[in-house]
């Protein structure tokens, strides 16, 4: 089994900075895409950032320029840098990882998509 163990969010001033992290454990091969999402109360979970094995990455509009998205294949973890906190920056954030198990599901399958239980960063005003 996989798990996805997030660290990292609180309570921050608007115009603060956080650093999340996320660090993926368990029957791991490689991993494939990872990522950041968000859902504030009362609205759909987006995509806040996203980066591949060999660090190409994809931002939000809402974000380009205040936050960075990098990994460390090694330690299979992924973090978010976040500076310049807007109080609509609010929510709770959510790792994601496309995480292959084996060397056969590399090569013949698809990965697996897996989450981390959520760490909740309030911005305040």
């Amino acid at each position: 089994q996989v798990q996805l163990v997030e660290s990292g969010g609180g309570l921050v001033q608007a115009g603060g900075s956080l650093r999340l992290s996320c660090a993926a454990s368990g029957s791991i091969f490689s991993i494939n895409e990872m990522g950041w999402y968000r859902q504030a109360p009362g609205k759909q979970r987006e995509l806040v950032a996203s980066i591949t094995s060999v660090g190409t990455t994809v931002y939000a509009d809402s974000v380009k320029g205040r936050f960075t998205i990098s990994r460390d294949n090694a330690k299979n973890t992924v973090y978010l840098q976040m500076s310049s906190l807007k109080p609509e920056d609010a929510a709770v954030y959510y790792c994601n990882a496309e995480i292959y198990g084996s060397p056969y599901a590399s090569r013949y399958g698809s990965p697996d998509d897996y989450w981390g239980q959520g760490t909740q960063v309030t911005v305040s005003s």
